[in-house]
């Protein structure tokens, strides 16, 4: 058992533990710092921990809470020093790790906040240098770190240790990588907020930690995980300096591990249970490896690339081939809503009924034209029944100035009219009144929240009626969580459930069109999902018409499917390519540069027609027809 794990993980340069979620992993990692809490009691002893901030550590710290308050761990023979903080900061503000400690850990247990070591963001540059030294001698005078808790970042720094930090780096001030900035943008407002230096504990600090400890979670960071984990060391990536801690452990939840080898192409290091799916990614993998369509992939191929197996397997090979191939090929459907009165054994969609109710779930009010516009204009020009609901109404991503000049197109048009604007001459004054004194994300008032959404409502019915719709079919939920979770954190998505499930009882889909980009930096579309979901599941139990509706998933801006995922590709003609385009062209508050432009400064059009022509070009080289563009989908399954 032990040779055939280290015959799996030989592309891994670290130790690895893997779990199922980020809830059972957390609860390990807490177990082992009280254990060490623990042990230091009964030496008499100091336990010092080496802690980290960010979405990683979080329920490490709840279980700890737990630990203090219903099993009598106590923290008081606990020191404490934190990796990193943002400077200049104050420690008070809402983004201040020293904040973020006390909330998450230090206002819940015992500890003795003279023990508590953290970076301080409030001092003068001159004086930083001197701190800094002075924090590394406090590390050693409680004779190191016992237990180092580490997140990874997108660029792969630990700490604030970005790209270009030394192996021997000790605690200093740094200037912050625009990546890492861009993916704070959300907490402060946008990135013009964030500070663009922090102070860090450096590569050198970490490794003198008697065991270090990197969490990471979810598909996010899989991309840099793989790696931190089976990469080359380099000052590109901070993380790959672990690689020679003799010390270190990486503890990640499944969705994290999806791209090392032993999971994304396990063929390469053992022998493998063949289903139909893992087929079909294998020998996309391979004819992308090499370049070659599907078709023209031969035994030596397969052979000289670890597929031997699956060759004298299910060979000969040219019979896989042709049966990957075909499945592919049965993907590519020009009707979305099926074909009526035609075969559709190898369609991805039901011939039947000949006109189907369809809606399209929009978390915000373009992500419908954006992700799949083309199959959307198709879906209304071939006489289906769609629908378009925008379950949310973005009104956070308006910019101020872009508010204030409906407001005073509003006041313009009044006095045209000669009708009285002092009202909304009243509402302006309030509106600029409050935007000079604004600070970064700062709630706006209801009423700019009002026109902002409005704003975002009129473009999108701009956007729906030029793919085809009829304004009936156009439903603006609004969805309360939207502006709740602006205030606060725990809230309730029963209000949110029960109007999905009213809107889908009025429509009665055949199908329906969800958001499943799930990396959508901003959270929305995994919330929009799973309360979709949760809706159609319940309706499940006691409406008869559930069973026979279809949910196609789509992705947005972000990501696309890979290949082998991918059931139903829609080809999009030039023609809709470029009516695709204008209807996105009606969001006119989301051109030229967003409020939330993510980690990508193509604008949003341009990411869509890269995406689809992608998907097509990917296609063609498989071996495929040469399309245009391409929309893909993949249908949501229930156990």
């Amino acid at each position: 058992m032990l040779l055939n794990l280290l015959e799996e993980t030989r592309y891994e340069k670290v130790p690895v533990k893997i779990y199922e979620t980020d809830s059972e992993a957390s609860l390990d990692v807490a177990k082992r710092i009280a254990t060490i809490i623990k042990q230091k009691q009964t030496e008499g002893k100091t336990a010092v921990l080496g802690l980290a901030t960010g979405i990683s550590p979080i329920k490490v710290y709840q279980e700890l809470i737990r630990l203090h308050k219903e099993e009598g761990l106590s923290f008081k023979n606990v020191v404490t020093f934190n990796l990193d903080e943002y400077y200049p900061i104050q420690p008070n503000s809402a983004q201040s790790y020293v904040r973020f400690m006390k909330e998450q850990l230090f206002d819940h247990v015992d500890i003795d906040m003279a023990n508590v070591n953290i970076p301080d963001g409030t001092l003068a540059e001159q004086d930083i240098a001197a701190f800094c030294m002075a924090y590394e001698q406090k590390i050693n005078t409680y004779g190191g770190i016992d237990v180092q808790l580490l997140g990874i970042g997108r660029t792969g720094h630990i700490g604030f240790n970005e790209p270009g930090s030394a192996p021997n780096s000790g605690t200093r001030l740094v200037t912050l990588n625009d990546l890492t900035r861009r993916d704070a943008s959300k907490d402060f407002g946008g990135k013009e907020n964030v500070p663009t230096k922090a102070i860090t504990m450096g590569v050198g600090t970490i490794f003198k930690a008697r065991e270090i400890i990197l969490m990471a979670w979810n598909g996010k960071k899989a991309s840099i995980i793989k790696k931190a984990i089976e990469g080359v060391i380099s000052p590109d990536i901070p993380a790959t300096y672990l690689q020679n801690s003799d010390h270190v452990e990486f503890v990640i939840d499944r969705d994290a591990s999806v791209l090392l080898t032993r999971f994304d192409t396990p063929w390469l290091v053992k022998d493998c249970v063949w289903d139909s799916m893992f087929i079909k990614k294998a020998v996309i993998w391979l004819a992308k490896t090499l370049c070659k369509p599907i078709l023209k992939l031969t035994e030596s191929d397969y052979n000289n690339n670890g597929m031997a197996q699956l060759a004298t397997q299910f060979g000969p090979v040219y019979n896989i081939n042709i049966s990957i191939f075909n499945n592919i090929q049965h993907t590519i459907t020009g009707w979305p809503g099926g074909k009526f009165n035609a075969d559709d054994s190898q369609r991805p969609e039901r011939a039947n009924p000949k006109v189907k109710r369809s809606i399209v779930f929009s978390p915000h009010p373009d992500d419908d034209v954006i992700s799949m516009g083309g199959t959307f204009i198709r879906l209304a020009d071939q006489g289906h029944e769609v629908h378009v609901a925008y379950q949310t109404s973005g009104n956070t991503a308006v910019w101020d100035d872009e508010m204030l000049r409906y407001v005073e197109f509003a006041m313009d048009f009044a006095k045209s009219q000669s009708q009285d604007a002092a009202y909304l001459e009243g509402l302006y004054k309030s509106m600029t009144a409050f935007l000079k004194t604004k600070t970064p994300n700062q709630n706006d008032t209801e009423a700019i929240r009002t026109v902002k959404g409005l704003i975002r409502k009129g473009e999108a019915i701009a956007g729906a009626r030029l793919a085809g719709l009829q304004n009936q079919r156009i439903h603006f939920m609004d969805l309360p969580f939207y502006d709740r979770s602006k205030i606060g954190k725990n809230i309730s998505f029963e209000d949110d459930i029960q109007q999905t499930m009213q809107l889908l009882q009025d429509v009665k889909p055949h199908q329906i069109f969800a958001a499943g980009d799930f990396a959508d930096p901003h959270g929305t579309h995994k919330i929009c999902f799973e309360i979709m979901l949760e809706a159609f599941s319940r309706l499940r139990k006691i409406e008869d018409w559930t069973k026979d509706c279809w949910i196609w998933l789509y992705r947005g801006a972000w990501h696309e499917f890979e290949i082998h995922e991918i059931e139903m590709a829609v080809p999009l003609s030039p023609q809709e390519v470029e009516r695709k385009r204008l209807a996105i062209f009606k969001h006119q508050s989301q051109k030229d540069i967003p409020v939330f432009p993510g980690d990508d400064a193509r604008e949003f059009w341009v990411r869509a027609e890269d995406r689809t022509q992608e998907t097509a070009r990917l296609y063609n080289e498989l071996g495929l027809a040469e399309y245009e563009a391409i929309e893909a989908f993949v249908r949501w399954k229930f156990d």
